[in-house]
């Protein structure tokens, strides 16, 4: 009776042991099929790391100006959200559109050894077909490039700054200050700016604008338009801004001079820190400069932000591959290498205190790192297919968390969407708005 006994609870037992076993291998399936649900496929690359491109956003030029048949972005600069339907964009004018065909073989004379011709594949095949930026028929604006082009066959300066909804059509074009404007290269808003105005950076001005939200009153203006320098008035191609809770903002100036400038909040100068590894006059290296320069010593000082907390300021000196990073009168506290190719063009600090970044031209990357300089996360891969990239030179995030960047190789803004089930630590972090929010 008792074999027969335990003969039953055994059988009882494992037929419940088999119940489970399979309700936890359907559970884990289901998990499994939910996961590679959100991921579209085990196998995907996922070459826009933990977003989807948003394609044909913004909508075509012709589209958003109905005048501009045949035209397109040209060098891409800035880009800035203020939320998820008034997303400004700047670019240095327009370029013709590109017609699709079969690619031209033609002799380019004097480019092979001993000065002989060479036929070469226009565009050569596997590469964007130009680069909008730099080139004697590109973008206008690179003051280094014997520029060729004419207005108006080659390239149209206008519609140089404007705003788009989250689907990318028009909502407010600032064509009016188009004059005012000569190479436009970061547009942002102070985190701690109730009233949003609306800074654009303009270092072919060397001057730094201050419009109203709506664009239609100029405040401020700090520097002196058409008028470059490196005294207390003056900037030398500047490249970025970032604020302090109490107004105070430092300015990274920038491809020229080699120094930080900080000012009080009513555009004060107040000191100003940074000496050259590179003479831009020159274009060579400092002579007798040592390899990596000394703390403190710059070449292109090209992105900027202050840490709220400790009120470190970052600094991005690209063409040596590094972060400098300061307290916030200038001394010295840190520097992180980035490696031999590193080209950091823009930083973003998020409100839970990471810093990331673009790399424009060494590895096209985007990147996360935290405020001791350890690289956390990275994501992107060249090209010029949607969600390649090459040259993004400012990067920002709504309040929804979609990522916009600003190429100026490529020559276009590109909207990404966070991808369903993403990891959260992988998504750039939620931009800071501390005096508004909308």
């Amino acid at each position: 009776m008792n074999g027969r006994l335990n003969v039953i609870f055994a059988a009882t037992c494992g037929f419940l042991v088999a119940i489970f076993v399979f309700v936890n291998s359907s559970e884990m399936l289901r998990s499994r099929a939910t996961v590679l649900a959100q991921n579209h496929d085990a196998s995907d690359q996922q070459v826009t790391g933990p977003y989807d491109v948003v394609k044909d956003w913004p909508k075509p030029m012709a589209t958003l100006f109905p005048e501009e048949k045949g035209w397109t972005w040209g060098s891409t600069q800035a880009i800035f959200a203020q939320n998820p339907n008034r997303i400004f964009i700047s670019m240095r004018g327009e370029l013709p559109i590109i017609k699709g065909g079969d690619p031209l073989n033609t002799e380019v004379p004097g480019i092979g050894d001993n000065g002989r011709g060479i036929w070469l594949t226009v565009p050569m095949p596997g590469v964007p077909n130009r680069n909008a930026s730099i080139g004697p028929t590109a973008s206008p604006g690179e003051p280094h490039v014997k520029f060729v082009a004419q207005e108006g066959r080659d390239y149209r300066w206008q519609h140089l700054v404007y705003a788009v909804d989250g689907d990318g059509n028009l909502v407010d074009d600032w064509s009016r200050w188009d004059k005012t404007f000569k190479r436009v290269h970061k547009i942002l808003i102070s985190p701690y700016d109730p009233e949003k105005r609306v800074w654009i950076d303009d270092d072919g001005k060397c001057a730094i604008f201050i419009f109203s939200n709506d664009g239609k009153k100029l405040l401020q203006t700090i520097g002196e338009p058409g008028v470059c320098g490196d005294d207390d008035k003056h900037f030398n191609r500047q490249t970025d801004i970032a604020w302090l809770p109490d107004g105070t903002f430092f300015v990274s100036d920038g491809y020229e001079n080699t120094r930080v400038v900080k000012f009080d909040k009513t555009g004060k100068y107040l000191t100003s820190w940074g000496k050259p590894s590179w003479d831009w006059r020159t274009r060579k290296d400092v002579p007798g400069m040592p390899d990596p320069p000394p703390p403190n010593y710059f070449h292109t000082v090209h992105g900027i932000q202050v840490d709220p907390v400790s009120r470190r300021v970052f600094v991005s000196d690209r063409e040596n591959h590094r972060i400098q990073v300061f307290d916030e009168n200038g001394k010295f506290l840190d520097v992180w290498p980035l490696g031999p190719y590193a080209a950091i063009y823009h930083l973003l600090l998020t409100e839970d205190r990471n810093l990331w970044m673009s790399d424009g031209h060494g590895t096209f990357k985007i990147l996360k790192y935290d405020l001791d300089g350890k690289m956390l996360y990275q994501w992107g891969t060249f090209g010029p297919l949607p969600g390649e990239m090459w040259g993004v030179h400012e990067f920002t995030v709504d309040q929804q968390g979609n990522l916009y960047t600003a190429e100026v190789f490529n020559g276009r803004p590109q909207k990404f969407h966070p991808r369903p089930g993403a990891d959260p630590s992988h998504l750039v972090g939620k931009q800071m708005r501390v005096a508004w929010k909308d």
